[in-house]
């Protein structure tokens, strides 16, 4: 039987902006202006004495995730205060939200069956409710679903998603129908032997044809909505991406992605990580031009191609298991969304039409 904090680790599969998570919201608890007669001292001190029950680290912290401001600025907590100095203390709360209001929503239902759903989702579509996404969302639509065929969804939140993938991302889900399936499936994925392999189109070119990242990932230090890779494993959780090249587009590669471990934003953390980030994708150094020349077509080819496909170009293909039920193995296939077809097309004959002489002087 699985303890409910292995359950919870399996949220943390390529996520989606942190939507499981409570709302935050920040609200002011304290301003002050630092008297004209005030020594100057490191910030941290000073709120230190300042706030009741307040500890260094909490205030460091703090200062970390920018809750603390002087002069509408965030600073070091090696900063010296100045008289003058207008100083804010922000306290970050979380807002509840545990209701799921049913949806009907279109979903792309690809097997069903009493103790399971594949879902194919379309990018754009958040996985769960939070952090601002209370409607629309997968889980809005399958509690609709679930309900019309008489099913108890009171715990689908927590039940029901076995793992999930980015808004952006497309492809196949699993979804648990029964606690049974959710018991089950959620051993196959903490074991590692579920199937995932995931395709993407990233920036560069890569030196090897295969090969396996392996680097912790936890949330970045400074910037706590984004994720961060931690080569040398002393922080975050482990996490292990297999990739193989499919085809090279010489500033551009396709690659497939097998993943041994599922941590938030994985993928796209760990080939930012190996200096290959996925193209097009803003949040971790890919929305913009990484390899290539300076030439105006090539310029507006790329823009062109951001415009084709607005989003992190990275597709969940296959997924492999064997049924909570029977204990066959069963495999489920999608075909890439038509933006990521357009685009590797695009490159594909953007590179077959290069002369060699061309490419000597792009080089």
């Amino acid at each position: 039987m699985l303890e409910e904090n292995d359950i919870e680790d399996l949220w943390d599969d390529e996520g989606e902006e942190d939507s499981s998570e409570q709302e935050e919201v920040r609200e002011e608890r304290l301003r002050f202006t630092v008297d004209k007669r005030q020594e100057s001292v490191r910030i941290d001190k000073f709120v230190m004495t300042k706030l009741e029950g307040a500890t260094r680290n909490k205030v460091q912290n703090a200062l970390d995730d920018g809750s603390i401001l002087v002069n509408d600025k965030p600073v070091k907590s090696n900063y010296k205060i100045r008289p003058g100095d207008e100083i804010v203390v922000f306290e970050t709360r979380k807002i509840e939200s545990t209701e799921v209001l049913p949806e009907e929503l279109p979903l792309n239902i690809v097997y069903e069956d009493d103790e399971l759903l594949i879902i194919n989702k379309e990018a754009g579509m958040v996985v769960h409710p939070g952090c601002g996404n209370y409607s629309g969302t997968l889980v809005n639509g399958l509690a609709f679903y679930l309900k019309r065929e008489e099913i108890d969804t009171d715990e689908l939140p927590r039940v029901g998603l076995v793992h999930r993938i980015d808004k952006n991302t497309t492809g196949l889900l699993l979804i648990a129908k029964t606690p049974e399936a959710m018991t089950d499936l959620a051993a196959q994925f903490k074991k590692h032997t579920v199937h995932r392999r995931y395709i993407a189109l990233v920036w560069g070119n890569l030196e090897e044809e295969e090969g396996t990242i392996v680097a912790h990932i936890g949330r970045n230090q400074r910037f706590r909505k984004i994720m961060d890779a931690f080569p040398d494993g002393d922080f975050g959780k482990e996490a292990i991406t297999h990739f193989r090249v499919l085809e090279r587009f010489n500033y551009v590669t396709l690659v497939e992605l097998r993943l041994e471990t599922g941590r938030t934003h994985q993928i796209r953390v760990h080939m930012r990580h190996i200096g290959h980030p996925l193209f097009n994708d803003a949040t971790y150094g890919g929305g913009h031009i990484v390899k290539g020349t300076v030439f105006t077509k090539y310029k507006q080819f790329v823009e062109n191609c951001f415009k084709i496909l607005p989003r992190h170009a990275l597709h969940a293909k296959e997924l492999g298991f064997k049924h909570p039920k029977t204990k066959e193995y069963i495999q489920f296939d999608s075909e890439l969304p038509d933006d990521m077809q357009q685009v590797i097309e695009k490159w594909r004959t953007y590179t077959t039409g290069m002369t060699s002489q061309t490419r000597d002087k792009l080089s």
